[in-house]
């Protein structure tokens, strides 16, 4: 599978597509939610210093042009140390963690969370996939116009079960916005599905896809993923890039059988790494 995409290639979209999505919002949402990031050591640190979800500090992209060390990690965990923030994830692929990795942990405080997979696909066997999929039931795919835009934001929330205010606003900021490509899936005129990409270069990444649960088993994510591949097609991009929870003993992720489905293949599962505070909550 890393024939299709190296490691560096996988981490590198993923972490500038969330760096910008989390830096280029409105001011008002940057002060609400307590928003800053950094680049330090090659990778991105975003704090969200007031996320009650605690899923968006993160801090990723790292080993691809430089090597993870222990410098590295303690800037990390100073940055949101004087960003005052409670937790945050460090994503690191397996490829790129140092020997001393659980040496530099436990200095830091680092636990061991949850797993994610990396997946890729080429495009062109994404987009064959597409070509041959029946049409969803009752569901239309199409791109986000910018009058839709807070609407598809305020969806993508509800669908991850995050608070509507501020976080719907963060994700509509994307809309129009150079690089993303985001796609609505609508259901009798209502949207009830999102999906966004964002393209760099030969990859493009998929971001913030889900279905609303009442619209689901229709069909819908796998058309907004197959319109997402199209459009990766037209605009040049050579592989799709992206990430979903790992699964755990007897339970099963829809939205990775459904990448599976399009020709999507697991590159590598990466472990979410949790540092928390010693005066946080």
């Amino acid at each position: 599978m890393n024939a299709v995409v190296p490691p560096a290639v996988a981490e590198r979209s993923e972490a500038e597509a969330l760096y910008r999505f989390e830096t280029e919002v409105p001011d008002s949402v940057r002060a609400a939610l307590g928003m800053n990031a950094a680049r330090i050591g090659g990778g991105v640190v975003l704090s969200m210093r007031d996320d009650p979800t605690r899923f968006w500090s993160k801090a990723l992209g790292f080993g691809v042009t430089a090597p993870v060390t222990a410098e590295v990690i303690g800037a990390v965990c100073d940055f949101y140390r004087s960003e005052g923030t409670s937790q945050a994830v460090l994503q690191i692929a397996p490829a790129f963690l140092p020997e001393d990795w659980d040496d530099i942990r436990a200095r830091e405080g680092i636990t061991a969370g949850s797993s994610w997979v990396k997946l890729a696909c080429p495009v062109e066997e994404a987009v064959t996939r597409a070509r041959a999929l029946e049409p969803p039931a009752g569901i239309r795919v199409a791109p986000v116009e910018a009058d839709q835009a807070q609407e598809w934001g305020a969806v993508v929330t509800r669908a991850f079960g995050m608070p509507e205010e501020h976080y719907a606003g963060m994700t509509a900021a994307s809309v129009g916005r150079r690089g993303w490509h985001p796609f609505a899936a609508l259901l009798d005129g209502e949207i009830v599905g999102t999906g966004t990409m964002h393209a760099d270069g030969d990859a493009a990444q998929f971001f913030a896809g889900a279905v609303l649960p009442h619209a689901r088993k229709r069909g819908g994510q796998t058309a907004l993923l197959a319109a997402r591949a199209l459009r990766a097609r037209d605009l040049g991009c050579r592989v799709l890039v992206a990430e979903t929870g790992a699964e755990a003993p007897g339970t099963r992720n829809s939205s990775l059988h459904n990448m599976l489905r399009l020709g999507f293949q697991v590159a590598y599962e990466r472990r979410n790494w949790v540092w928390r505070s010693s005066t946080g909550a």
